[in-house]
């Protein structure tokens, strides 16, 4: 992880530009509010949820009393107490969307996609849910059922994340691709959950995107180049991506009390994993991959 003061700056350097263009449409839109003076700045907010997600601490309360008040005051002149702090979160969800979109990496011509199941809450509780009521759903991956939500990712070659979405749990893993692969090139690897004959053709008459999976077991056999058979052996790149995430960026737990929070915090270990300095790489050869043989 960078240290406070580099990510401070990045996110600061953003708002300066972002705040500006974002409260003058609010005024057109006739959806701004009077706003009292806050003593902490957006940057200052989105810096400590971002730096939280790589801080080890299990819980954000734990995270602000035990660290954020008694070791960070220098940084941070302008600390309220918790209570008040948890009133600015929500306020940061749309300047966190587009903060994330400055995040991503670049195409390298070799991507791979995949959706890992966001579970809300364990599956005997399904019945006394009511957070995300309306929102999540009954899903079923190679591991089981669940119930929750999907998180469609695209990475690069190099570990870097290219586009997300989420959807409900029972969401079809095709059905985002089209959207997400709208500024990729080259080669996009995906499990068997992706085959699909009109997803591969709209792709590539569209964008010009190779969509390559495995074969099921009773499918016929194709001609592919032996670079593409090793790539499609490497998707473990995806998964590894997805226990960090997990159990770093702590994107998914059973702990949240409104879905706008639940965003905030997928938003922050999303934006954390970006700022990672070392992310699973191929350490492949910056150049795009060769079209199908």
């Amino acid at each position: 992880m960078r240290s406070l003061l580099e990510v401070f700056c990045d996110v600061d350097d953003f708002c300066q530009q972002f705040e500006p263009v974002w409260r003058q449409h609010l005024v057109a839109s006739g959806r701004l509010q009077r706003q009292r003076a806050r003593r902490l700045s957006l940057s200052e907010v989105m810096t400590i949820l971002i730096v939280f997600h790589h801080s080890h601490y299990r819980t954000f309360k734990a995270f602000y009393t035990t660290h954020v008040l008694r070791h960070w005051r220098t940084e941070f002149p302008g600390l309220v107490s918790y209570s008040r702090f948890v009133e600015f979160i929500p306020s940061t969800l749309g300047p966190l969307c587009a903060y994330l979109r400055q995040c991503y990496g670049s195409c390298t011509g070799t991507s791979f996609v995949d959706a890992p199941a966001l579970a809300v809450c364990h599956n005997r509780r399904i019945a006394q849910h009511k957070v995300f009521a309306d929102l999540a759903a009954r899903g079923r991956t190679s591991v089981g059922w669940f119930f929750g939500l999907k998180l469609h990712l695209v990475v690069n070659d190099r570990g870097e994340l290219l586009r997300a979405a989420l959807t409900p749990g029972n969401t079809d893993d095709r059905k985002p691709v089209p959207k997400l692969a709208h500024s990729l090139f080259g080669k996009l690897f995906a499990d068997k959950g992706y085959i699909s004959a009109a997803l591969t053709k709209e792709l590539l008459t569209t964008f010009g995107v190779h969509l390559l999976t495995p074969l099921k077991r009773k499918m016929k056999p194709r001609l592919l180049l032996w670079t593409d058979k090793l790539l499609l052996r490497k998707r473990a790149i995806v998964e590894t991506i997805f226990d960090q995430l997990k159990n770093i960026s702590q994107i998914e737990h059973s702990r949240h009390r409104s879905p706008g929070n639940f965003l905030v915090n997928l938003l922050c270990g999303l934006i954390a994993y970006c700022h990672q300095p070392k992310k699973p790489s191929l350490h492949l050869p910056a150049c795009p991959t060769s079209p199908l043989a």
